[in-house]
């Protein structure tokens, strides 16, 4: 396979929407198997497993970010027909994250008594269970960031189809095969052994559709010469990834630590509803970042401009619309969701978190963009610097404000981390305002913002609002933003892509 991969608009719609269900699919299989699960397994076992599936994702770190730096690379080879050189890249990553892997699961069983019997609270009946689900976890590791690289092969190659398929089965096993394990009466271990048994299958799969597709794999071509390109790159990605789980879970902490559980409580559950928003933006991406690797290869500005601008587009007027319905219907749906006692308290926290997850889902863009095309020093720079500004506005916000306090801190840093981003990625890339102006993205972010402001004025001021004029009017304010991103912000490329995304035939 060396003939460079075709990249427009109709393959980024249909590689999004392939990504989106694939995202879909397992949260609903979660939906209904966890609490048949908890019930069956009871609290303390659940818990372990639920142990095993966060340890599971964080053992990615162990990677340098080799999986990432093999997405790029294979990428920008494959877009100047380069495909001879794929072999040398893949088993190079692969060969370094075998080694890396067989340190951190040393690392994992050497810690294991420390984990079980001083760190972790596991209750005294469940320490040998424990135990053995950390050194079952232990000898996964290399597999985990194998399935890395070779899961990027495909993203590279732009085959989310192939991809996807493995990866549902994959995110849905995690879920099923708890369930599976306890209807075969098996115990903590048993079941973690099956997860691994299906993460050692998802590999295979990986590595059998990557040598279809590039013949040249089956031959074991590792190179040293490689290493420190993949190194210099993979490294700062391995900065974002033990940054970012630090800036996404602190305010929980220090909810925690500051106020109480009950108040966490009450901020989790919306924040908890409101960040799935994000399944939307990680769809777009996870197909824009090889886009963008082989855009800048091929040094062809203009597309990357293009992409750029239209997806910040795209992903504005998604935002704006969920806003909008936010400040309209938000404390109604969390009353009804959550009850009266619960949403007093929620209600605010949902409206203030509503704005800073829309702001977020608008950073994945450069955030992509500035990985994807080669700086992903960039931001492992900006979420170092943030990291200790957000601690001291989080600590001050909390004290003065509480819950809602730390709602807002967390929206000031996300908003400052985008607007850290976009301005870099405008520095770096050099892009001219015509071409947001050309694209739709300023209208889009002027309409957005226009229409949420006012959505949450009327429902501050208006008296009516919650009679059945009240209704009338939000219809209205929903239907008006509807009406003006069809008219007046959508061209006719994006409406074809817009139903080529919603499988519609286009006239």
């Amino acid at each position: 396979m060396s003939k460079p991969i075709g990249l427009n608009g109709i393959v980024i719609a249909r590689n999004t929407r392939i990504n989106f269900i694939a995202q879909i699919i397992p949260l609903l299989v979660a939906v209904v198997t966890i609490p048949l699960t908890v019930q069956g397994l009871g609290a303390d076992r659940f818990g372990l497993i639920s142990l095993a599936w966060v340890m599971t994702g964080y053992m990615a770190i162990f990677d340098l970010g080799l999986g990432r730096a093999t997405t790029k690379f294979v990428a920008e080879f494959m877009s100047k027909g380069k495909s001879e050189e794929i072999p040398y890249i893949v088993w190079t990553a692969a060969t370094v994250q075998v080694i890396l892997g067989i340190i951190g699961g040393l690392v994992l069983v050497g810690i294991t008594p420390l984990l079980v019997e001083q760190i972790l609270n596991i209750p005294e009946g469940l320490v040998n269970e424990a135990q053995t689900m950390l050194y079952l976890l232990a000898s996964s590791v290399p597999i985990i960031l194998l399935s890395g690289s070779f899961r990027g092969v495909l993203e590279a190659l732009q085959r989310f189809d192939l991809m996807n398929a493995v990866q549902i089965s994959g995110a849905s096993l995690t879920y099923l095969l708890p369930l599976i394990g306890l209807c075969l009466k098996l115990g903590v271990p048993g079941i973690v052994l099956l997860l691994l048994l299906a993460r050692f299958v998802i590999l295979i799969s990986f590595i059998a559709l990557d040598m279809r597709l590039i013949p040249g794999l089956k031959l074991f071509l590792p190179s040293l010469r490689l290493f420190p390109r993949l190194f210099s790159y993979g490294a700062w990605i391995m900065i974002t990834m033990i940054v970012n789980p630090i800036l996404i879970y602190l305010d929980r902490f220090l909810i925690v630590s500051f106020l109480s559980l009950e108040m966490l409580t009450y901020y989790s559950i919306p924040y908890e509803a409101l960040i799935r928003l994000q399944i939307i933006p990680a769809s777009l991406t996870i197909t824009l970042f090889p886009a963008f690797s082989a855009l800048e290869a091929r040094g062809d500005r203009q597309r990357l401009t293009t992409f750029f601008a239209r997806s910040l587009k795209y992903i504005l007027l998604i935002v704006g619309l969920f806003n909008i319905l936010v400040a309209l219907f938000g404390a109604e749906m969390i009353q009804l969701w959550l009850g009266t006692e619960l949403a007093r308290e929620s209600g605010k926290i949902l409206q203030i978190l509503a704005i800073g997850v829309g702001i977020n889902c608008v950073a994945y863009i450069p955030s992509t963009l500035l990985s994807g095309a080669g700086r992903p020093d960039v931001p492992a720079k900006l979420h170092l610097l943030e990291l200790p500004v957000y601690v001291g506005i989080a600590y001050f916000f909390m004290r003065r404000w509480g819950v809602t306090g730390a709602a807002w801190a967390w929206t000031f840093r996300v908003t400052l981390d985008a607007l850290l981003l976009l301005c870099a990625a405008l520095k770096i890339y050099r892009f001219s305002f015509d071409s947001f102006i050309v694209n739709g993205t300023a209208l889009s972010a002027f309409l957005a913002l226009a229409i949420v402001s006012l959505a949450y004025v009327l429902k501050a001021f208006l008296p009516f609002w919650h009679d059945a004029v009240g209704i009338v009017f939000s219809i209205c304010v929903v239907g008006l933003f509807c009406w003006l991103s069809w008219k007046r912000v959508l061209d006719g490329s994006d409406k074809n892509l817009l139903l080529q995304f919603l499988r519609i035939e286009g006239k």
